[in-house]
């Protein structure tokens, strides 16, 4: 009758790949097989680029003009980041969500500032011939000008106002500044204006 407390021999626990380690080549007690050893492949990691830097300038004359080149680079990309609104590259005076918004309040609508400077040309130019008519005509157009320019920009300063207290209830920003700045970017034609519009004209903000 067989014992009950028998150990099985190890051969019966141990795995094929196991069996051949130890049928090899003795191995010392509590001896764990490597993956190599058990036949098992690791996948290797896939190499990752580096980064492709400059070669070291030669001279001065070489280091100066990458150093320029870098320079102009910056710039560039800072001039696209200001354009496109990004905060990390917009000036103070455009900088805070107050800010974006007046913006965008502006920029929703047409504005008499933006007609202001073609009319101003107009003006000049009426203003300079010696015809009575015609400067009659243009110191009329100029006073219109200014008057649609400042009752536009009431409105303006209203609308900022509404928004801006809306959105903003506790906001640190002083409402004279951000009527100020909303005023003179619709004094500036569209395309012209930096961050470059984020709303459609007629847009709901």
């Amino acid at each position: 009758m067989p014992s009950l407390f028998r150990r099985k021999p190890a051969t019966v626990d141990a795995s094929p790949a196991e069996q051949e380690v130890v049928a090899g080549e003795p191995r010392p007690k509590g001896y764990t097989p490597s993956k190599k050893e058990l036949g098992v492949v690791t996948p290797k990691r896939a190499a990752q680029g580096r980064r492709v830097q400059d070669p070291a300038p030669a001279n001065r004359k070489e280091a100066y003009k990458q150093m320029r080149e870098r320079q102009r680079a910056e710039r560039a990309e800072a001039s696209e980041g200001m354009r496109n609104g990004d905060e990390r590259y917009l000036l103070a005076r455009d900088r805070g969500p107050e800010r974006s918004l007046v913006r965008d309040i502006v920029d929703s609508r047409r504005t008499v500032g933006s007609f202001f400077i073609a009319g101003a040309v107009v003006v000049l130019i009426g203003s300079s011939i010696n015809i009575p008519a015609v400067y009659y005509a243009s110191n009329v157009l100029w006073a219109g000008l200014a008057l649609a320019v400042f009752v536009d920009s009431v409105f303006i300063a209203r609308r900022i106002k509404k928004h801006v207290r809306a959105r903003f209830p506790q906001t640190t920003q002083k409402l004279g500044g951000l009527y100020f700045y909303g005023i003179m970017r619709g004094l500036t034609f569209r395309r012209m204006r930096v961050p470059k519009p984020k709303v459609q004209l007629g847009a709901t903000v």
